[in-house]
């Protein structure tokens, strides 16, 4: 089993409120650029995916906020493969903050498509991709 380096996110102005606190929407999308950086990490960036024809929408979303992140602070997301059944993808993140606290854990679900919006059987049509997700699922973030 291979052990993936966490995606580093550094906390943006932009990403702020008024109480100078992240907004809680843009934890879902670090979510999203470390899942991009898992899969490259697997062998299997998005770019290739997309020149196979694999599209791989989000299904479902779910976070547990702890800490608040403010801006600057770099965040580390660890992503593993947290259920992989050939059809469904779900992805655990632990985000934490360089005091090694955890700010926030998430879920992402994803499944997968062919441009057309058709579900692609991964098994089947991709056997090489269906075979990496397997071999990673179940590997529990650090």
């Amino acid at each position: 089993m291979n052990t993936f380096l966490p995606y580093t996110h550094t906390v943006q102005y932009y990403e702020t409120d008024k109480m100078g606190i992240t907004h809680h929407s843009n934890y879902i999308r670090w979510m999203e650029e470390a899942r991009v950086d898992f899969l490259a990490q697997m062998g299997w960036d998005y770019a290739k995916l997309e020149s196979l024809g694999i599209v791989s929408p989000v299904t479902a979303v779910d976070c547990k906020y702890m800490i608040s992140t403010t801006f600057a602070e770099k965040i580390t997301i660890t992503v593993s493969i947290a259920e992989f059944k050939g059809v469904r993808l779900k992805l655990a993140y632990t985000m934490k903050n360089t005091e090694g606290k955890v700010v926030c854990q998430a879920h992402s679900e994803h499944c997968f498509l062919d441009t057309s919006g058709n579900l692609i059987r991964l098994k089947k049509d991709f056997p090489e991709f269906y075979e990496a997700l397997c071999g990673y699922a179940g590997s529990a973030p650090a």
